[in-house]
């Protein structure tokens, strides 16, 4: 409780040295603008435009019941890939064996492309959401092993000997040594496997559904309703971002200060 009075106490201060970030996206929606102007509607339409098709997608039921089908893909595929991922890499760290048993079956995931996964998963599952949510576990629990493995095994051997010197009860050396090392590796897993299961569940709709965010996407294509498309991109870009910058940063950098 104390770490999220803390995280809600530093949140302004967040916020407010973020302006950075601010500024860059104002510059790339300005990039954009002149894009427009060079390319036209047709191509590249402007920022005002596909923000007003952001607007009007955001008041259309069928919109928001695709939005809703494809966080719950996410959630879903992410959510297994995460319990899964963290559980094995554990494992994989704290076991020798494991690891060195572990590290081609990893290595063989990391270089599948996900195209190749999306195309196997529409052969064994058909047409639905097991071959999207199947497709993003693949991809995404990799990234989260890998986390977990490196959290486990740079441990350092002087911290542990130091506790058990003085006697530290087995908890309270989970809990201040283990734990917020193994986190630090952890989280910023996560954070890149929630990336890529987003970019994932799009992908595989597009290719593999008639519903969701990425069927929306392919239609637009189809009809060469290049605002609508824009938008779309727009829409899955800052729902991402609003996650990843509003929520999941400031813990981030709560959990990391002990590395200062």
């Amino acid at each position: 409780m104390d770490a999220v009075r803390k995280i809600l106490r530093d949140f302004p201060a967040f916020l407010w040295s973020g302006w950075g970030a601010i500024a860059s996206i104002f510059l790339f929606i300005a990039v954009w603008d002149v894009g427009n102007q060079f390319y036209g509607d047709m191509i590249l339409p402007s920022p005002m435009d596909s923000f007003k098709t952001v607007a009007d997608l955001f008041q259309d039921e069928e919109f928001l019941e695709n939005l809703f089908i494809t966080v719950d893909r996410v959630v879903v595929g992410f959510g297994i890939s995460m319990l899964v991922g963290t559980v094995l890499g554990l494992l994989a760290g704290f076991f020798v064996t494991a690891s060195m048993t572990s590290r081609p079956i990893i290595t063989i995931l990391m270089g599948m492309p996900p195209i190749a996964w999306i195309v196997l998963a529409m052969i064994w599952f058909g047409m639905g959401d097991a071959t999207v949510e199947f497709t993003v576990f693949v991809a995404s629990m990799p990234i989260v092993f890998i986390g977990a493995l490196q959290g486990t095994r740079t441990l350092e051997d002087k911290f542990e000997e130091m506790a058990d010197t003085f006697k530290v009860p087995f908890m309270m050396k989970f809990t201040d040594i283990y734990l917020p090392h193994i986190f630090s590796y952890i989280f910023p897993a996560w954070v890149s496997a929630l990336g890529m299961a987003w970019k994932i569940v799009v992908m595989a709709e597009l290719l593999a559904t008639s519903d969701g965010i990425g069927a929306a996407l392919a239609l637009s294509r189809s009809q060469l309703d290049t605002q609508t498309a824009l938008a779309l991109v727009v829409i899955m870009i800052g729902l991402l971002m609003l996650v990843e910058y509003i929520f999941l940063e400031p813990i981030k950098q709560e959990v990391e200060k002990w590395r200062d």
